[in-house]
């Protein structure tokens, strides 16, 4: 039970389970416990659950690989091995729901893998995105902290300062869906 850490995937009643927060609580003269929020991989519902130190499971035996993000074509989203293109996976919309805004044709994903079966996808932290949409920044306009909503080439809206026009690419956090920075100018 100590060894539970943040993004660890462990078995839980067999099915598997990724660590998303840790916080031990120790209860004056009780033993103490560590109280957690848990996603199961497979529906992707978060669970807010504790534990105490005789409880166990097992660290499921997982194989992370790098896949390259190919195209999403009526609700589902079809990804390749890099390397070798024949071999194909697909997820249904729910499988990505909150990864899908990040998401462009050749986007290299980091995969998780349970008995040769994709649980999770994550995107790299900072990604480049063409902006496709942007009203125009007026001079003078900065009652809201010098920003406007901008649309990128996934389709997502994110804030952005002022100057960013429609064609250039800006650079965003996709943890936070922030705007980072002005990348260059157009494609």
């Amino acid at each position: 039970m100590n060894d539970l850490k943040n993004g660890l995937i462990v078995l839980i009643e067999g099915a598997p389970y990724q660590i998303l927060e840790v916080r031990h609580l120790h209860m004056g003269r009780g033993g103490s416990s560590i109280q957690t929020k848990i996603r199961h991989l497979k529906t992707g519902q978060v669970l807010s659950r504790n534990f105490k130190p005789a409880d166990t499971f097992e660290e499921a035996d997982v194989e992370k690989r790098k896949i390259l993000f190919l195209y999403a074509h009526r609700g589902e989203y079809v990804f390749t091995e890099i390397g070798n293109t024949k071999n194909r996976f697909s997820l249904k919309e729910d499988g990505v729901a909150d990864i899908k805004k990040w998401l462009k044709p050749q986007t290299e994903v980091d995969a998780v893998f349970l008995d040769n079966n994709l649980l999770t996808l994550t995107v790299p932290i900072k990604m480049e995105f063409k902006v496709v949409e942007s009203p125009p920044g007026l001079k003078g306009d900065t009652a809201q902290g010098g920003t406007k909503v901008a649309t990128i080439e996934t389709g997502a809206k994110i804030s952005v300062p002022l100057f960013i026009n429609e064609g250039d690419v800006i650079r965003v956090n996709t943890q936070s869906g922030e705007y980072v920075e002005r990348a260059e100018k157009g494609f």
